[in-house]
């Protein structure tokens, strides 16, 4: 059996997985999304399902920027590979350009439910997409629009991510794992990347894949990606079709 659980980042949903999962379900894996609920999506935590046989399984953990640490302990747990896209360990460096992106940070959990919140998540939606433009995102509730749960849910989530220090808990020290990292990314900064690299080098029993998308930026807008992805966990060859 294989399996996937997928989780979107901050401000996004489950939406984002969309054409993934068509693709993914094409190909006899089956997919789950995860759902945080900011918008007017009913909040969802998928779990794995139960081999019916012994035959071998795969558990894949496909995580947007904030997502693999919004999965459960159990989630990563049980994987046997993991795709980091866009991602990180700790998002706030230390240091003084640490100390400046947590005023940041704090400057936009303060914009959620005031007057500024739209131009503070418009502004997260175009920095998010650069260099691309931000209306090739997918749909998301950063454009739809908040709901009064989703607002705390989205505060909460800011929260987590500030305080994000290490690798997701629960990573199998024994999984495949693949780094998607967005060259032009102006959400993750390079040392936040560079740690990533760093933690999971010191963690896994084998080094990550690393590829490194030059002019991509923090929302991977890349068509054949989902494509790329999938052929790695194949273990075989991509060829573009």
């Amino acid at each position: 059996m294989k399996q996937v659980i997928a989780m979107h980042g901050w401000a996004g949903d489950h939406r984002i997985w969309a054409p993934w999962a068509r693709q993914f379900q094409a190909q006899n894996w089956h997919w789950q999304s995860g759902e945080r609920g900011y918008g007017h999506l009913t909040p969802r935590c998928p779990d794995w399902l139960t081999n019916p046989d012994d035959a071998p399984h795969r558990r894949v953990v496909i995580g947007h920027s904030l997502g693999p640490h919004l999965l459960g302990e159990h989630h990563l747990r049980q994987a046997t590979d993991v795709v980091f896209l866009a991602s990180f360990s700790r998002f706030v460096p230390e240091g003084r350009a640490g100390r400046a992106l947590h005023t940041g940070l704090k400057g936009m959990g303060r914009s959620i439910g005031s007057d500024g919140e739209d131009s503070m998540l418009q502004t997260f939606l175009a920095r998010a997409a650069a260099p691309a433009a931000a209306d090739g995102l997918p749909a998301s509730p950063a454009r739809d629009g908040l709901s009064s749960p989703g607002r705390e849910q989205l505060r909460g989530d800011l929260t987590r991510l500030i305080e994000c220090t290490s690798l997701p808990a629960g990573l199998p020290q024994h999984a495949r794992v693949l780094v998607v990292e967005a060259g032009s990314d102006a959400i993750v900064v390079p040392e936040a990347r560079r740690q990533l690299i760093d933690d999971l080098a010191a963690h896994l029993d084998q080094p990550p894949e690393v590829w490194t998308l030059q002019d991509s930026g923090h929302a991977l807008l890349v068509p054949d990606l989902l494509l790329r992805v999938q052929a790695w966990l194949d273990d075989v060859p991509f060829s573009s079709p």
